[in-house]
Parts: C-alpha cells; sequence; structure tokens
C-alpha cells in the first residue's frame, strides 16, 4: 500500500501526519520529496484532472456496467 499527500512544510518544519485505519500498524517508511519548481502547475493539473473523474464517476461506471454487460462470461 503506497500513500501520497503533497503538503506544505511550514517555517517550524513540524507537521503532524494523521494515519488511516487501512494502514496496517508496525514499521513504515516516509519519504520526503521536494516537489520540482513547476510542481505548482502539476498539482493544478492533477486537481483539474480528479475534479473531472469525480465529476463524471457516476456515468463512466455506468457505461463500465453497461460494457460488462455485454461480455460474456463462458469459455
Amino acid at each position: 500500500m503506497s500513500i501520497t499527500q503533497t503538503v506544505d512544510i511550514p517555517d517550524t518544519r513540524r507537521i503532524t501526519i494523521d494515519v488511516p485505519s487501512e494502514v496496517p500498524t508496525g514499521r513504515v517508511v516516509l519519504t520526503f520529496t521536494p516537489l520540482p519548481t513547476n510542481a505548482g502547475a502539476m498539482e493544478a493539473s492533477r486537481t483539474r484532472e480528479l475534479e473531472l473523474i469525480n465529476r463524471n464517476a457516476e456515468r463512466l461506471n455506468s457505461e463500465a456496467l453497461d460494457v460488462l454487460s455485454f461480455q460474456s462470461l463462458d469459455l
């Protein structure tokens, strides 16, 4: 399992992490990777893509179920 979240590091260099319950307890590896200078544009693009996906999720799921209904499971 891998979870990625972009956060802003404050001047104090202190952040608090709330771990989702889906993550099993035990040892983990935290990796801090600075974003490239054009990261703001990349993040905005990703946000727009997610908004489009979420806005069309019901229609996309309906289309996928429709396609699957035409497939035969007899091999």
